[in-house]
């Protein structure tokens, strides 16, 4: 709204209207919106969970200080939700395709969790939605995405070529095509001319055959990167302040990247396919980092209020949405590789304690857990260590400080070739 305000005050001359015009400038007015909207009407909304009785709902796991965590205010991922869309509304540009497809996955995924925290409460136990119909409204709004990047005309890329000097064989600089193309590519990690088109999965179809099952290769990866990131986000949010914090971390890396992709000097630079307009997207997720690191306000260890679903099964979906978008999705596994890692922690427990007819890989699943128990727990795990339980505070901050490794990790993989 603000954003359109400036535009007409720009029109008539009026002093400083053109900040708008700057991506930096609605950013930063974007985080700092959130930000505050998450610790002041945070509070608020707090409180009126506290009034409704809207507590946590905890098995007894025998963990360290579990038992205190009861009755703890839930569905607090309200309150990333709102300091995400009233920034994005106030300074966003509210005709970028790019921005609408952001915003309808933040409230498609909201809606998802918040019925399955809704659920819960009602029941009284951890019980909430099956799980066939979280899967549906996962792979609901991958679709959503997937077929608005095929059929929308302006969501295209610049394809970047490298101009090679024929006598020293180095790269004198990177140009880019006249042409505005719509295919479906990526960035593939650590490989020289790191553009991959899915077409070629599908290449021994024939041009035209091959083009339209490279698509269908991208709906699949598109489907499964955003089911697996919002399900690997809901196991990890175990621990107080864990997942927001490693979704903060994830996307500051992923607004660096939007905002080199989407500006075409920088993207020279790096060598990378130029993605017109999608600069638009650090003003979201500028929103989506503020609305976090205000929720840490009150969800830091100790937690005055847990995000519940609404809240991670949310905070993955976006941030697998956001990385499709820039093209940048098989970068993933690299910066959400804890999320991954607590998906597969708990497939494999549950695999081989059905094969084995009893015996665990780890002494807890999701993974995080297993660092909370002792070695002598008396548990028939594989794993064993740590031998001394490590306090949940200690556990989320290690786990930061990975996601921080892995962030850092996958903008060298841009350069690494």
């Amino acid at each position: 709204m603000l954003y359109y305000l400036f535009d007409y005050l720009q029109q008539i001359d009026f002093p400083g209207a053109r900040l708008r015009t700057y991506i930096t400038f609605r950013s930063g007015a974007a985080f700092v919106i959130a930000l505050l909207m998450a610790i002041i009407v945070g509070k608020r909304i707090i409180e009126r969970l506290q009034l409704m009785q809207v507590g946590e709902i905890v098995r007894n796991l025998d963990l360290e200080g579990q038992t205190k965590k009861t009755g703890t205010p839930t569905m607090g991922g309200i309150i990333i939700i709102l300091s995400i869309l009233v920034p994005c509304l106030l300074v966003g540009k509210l005709s970028n395709a790019y921005m609408i497809l952001m915003l309808v996955a933040t409230v498609w995924l909201g809606s998802l969790g918040f019925l399955d925290d809704y659920k819960k409460i009602q029941k009284h136990n951890k019980d909430g939605i099956r799980g066939i119909y979280k899967i549906i409204g996962q792979v609901g709004i991958a679709l959503i995405l997937a077929g608005t990047m095929y059929f929308n005309p302006d969501m295209v890329t610049v394809q970047n070529r490298e101009v090679i000097n024929e006598t020293t064989g180095s790269v004198e600089e990177v140009v880019y095509d006249t042409e505005m193309t719509k295919s479906p590519e990526t960035t593939l990690p650590f490989v020289k001319n790191n553009n991959f088109n899915y077409s070629w999965v599908t290449s021994w179809m024939g041009d035209r055959a091959g083009e339209i099952g490279g698509w269908v290769v991208f709906f699949i990866i598109v489907v499964f990167l955003v089911t697996a990131t919002s399900n690997g986000a809901n196991l990890n949010d175990g621990l107080d302040g864990m997942t927001a914090g490693l979704s903060a971390i994830a996307g500051s890396a992923l607004a660096i990247m939007a905002y080199l992709g989407g500006h075409i000097i920088y993207s020279a630079y790096l060598n990378i396919m130029y993605v017109p307009d999608s600069a638009e997207l650090v003003v979201y997720m500028a929103a989506f980092v503020g609305a976090l690191v205000g929720f840490l306000w009150y969800n830091a260890y100790p937690a005055q209020v847990f995000m519940g679903d609404t809240g991670s099964l949310t905070l993955g979906g976006i941030i697998a949405v956001f990385a499709i978008l820039i093209h940048k999705e098989l970068l993933l596994p690299i910066l959400c590789a804890l999320f991954y890692i607590e998906d597969l922690s708990v497939a494999l427990q549950v695999m081989y304690y059905k094969k084995t007819g009893g015996r665990r890989i780890f002494k807890m699943a999701p993974l995080h857990h297993h660092f909370q128990k002792p070695g002598n727990a008396g548990i028939d795990a594989l794993i064993q260590r740590p031998l001394q339980a490590i306090p949940e505070a200690k556990i989320t901050t290690r786990f930061w400080i990975i996601g921080l490794i892995l962030a850092v990790v996958t903008f060298v993989t841009l350069k690494i070739r």
